[in-house]
């Protein structure tokens, strides 16, 4: 009884451990159990190996008992397995479908041309606004607009193509390394809450594509292994890249601290 005692407390120590160690590497809460449920489920085979010998059974009692450790086995499989992560195949179709599939049928792409121009036209005007701004000493007014909002001079046109950016951002999911709106990211990619204070649409567009062509301070290293993929040009259409630089670009919340982008090519 002594070693059976031995043995579990040893187990909810390596299993607190491991939890430990999970949940400081941001590990979800499901892979936090079975890393605890692991070394419990260790600690249960080690105390097995104290425990005397089965006594001899007849042919009946010993399939009875083998079918009965199999049923057992195998609903412990099952239901551990029901406690991952779930994924919907059909929702994963969706996104497949999205990127790989056309994005507009030909009916709307003059439309798509449309709101590319208004949206680079709006870009436009924003920057000669904040100019003027200044030059009538109203620095305040522009210093911290609020994340994603737009001008009132935005109509439903680029209300529209402002969707479609986010879309992108949901779509291609920008959300696992970067941070937004106080959402998402796994501290592999800065903050982009600011971003649009560093950067122009056609900045934004450029790194998305190229992302070796700016360097964000204080990933250095992240910026040298090539961290952000380089794929983005081959699975994204034109207008969704343009899409999804223009709503980025309208976020200049300055409380954030978005690293300032180096140019680099």
């Amino acid at each position: 009884m002594g070693n059976v005692i031995k043995k579990l407390a040893i187990g909810l120590v390596v299993g607190g451990a491991l939890v430990g160690i999970t949940r400081a590497l941001e590990f979800p809460f499901v892979f936090q159990m079975m890393f605890f449920g692991y070394a419990m489920l260790g600690a249960a085979v080690f105390m097995l190996l104290d425990a005397p010998s089965l006594k001899t059974m007849s042919g009946t009692k010993s399939v009875i008992a083998l079918l009965a450790f199999y049923i057992v086995l195998c609903t412990v499989y099952i239901a551990g397995a029901s406690m991952w992560p779930q994924y919907d195949p059909e929702d994963e179709k969706g996104k497949i479908a999205k990127i790989l599939g056309p994005k507009f049928a030909a009916t709307q792409q003059g439309k798509a041309e449309e709101l590319i121009a208004r949206a680079k036209a709006l870009d436009e005007q924003v920057k000669a606004l904040e100019v003027r701004l200044k030059a009538l000493g109203g620095d305040e007014t522009t210093k911290e607009p609020q994340a994603g909002a737009l001008p009132v001079t935005t109509g439903a046109a680029t209300g529209d193509f402002m969707k479609l950016g986010e879309e992108q951002w949901q779509l291609q999911e920008c959300y696992n390394c970067h941070k937004l709106k106080g959402e998402g990211g796994k501290k592999r990619g800065p903050e982009l809450d600011n971003i649009g204070t560093y950067l122009t649409v056609d900045e934004i567009k450029l790194k998305i594509l190229d992302p070796k062509s700016f360097m964000a301070e204080g990933y250095e290293k992240d910026w040298e292994k090539g961290k952000m993929p380089d794929k983005y040009k081959d699975l994204m259409e034109e207008s969704d890249v343009v899409a999804l630089a223009a709503w980025l670009g309208t976020f200049k919340n300055t409380s954030v601290p978005t690293p300032k982008p180096i140019k680099k090519k």
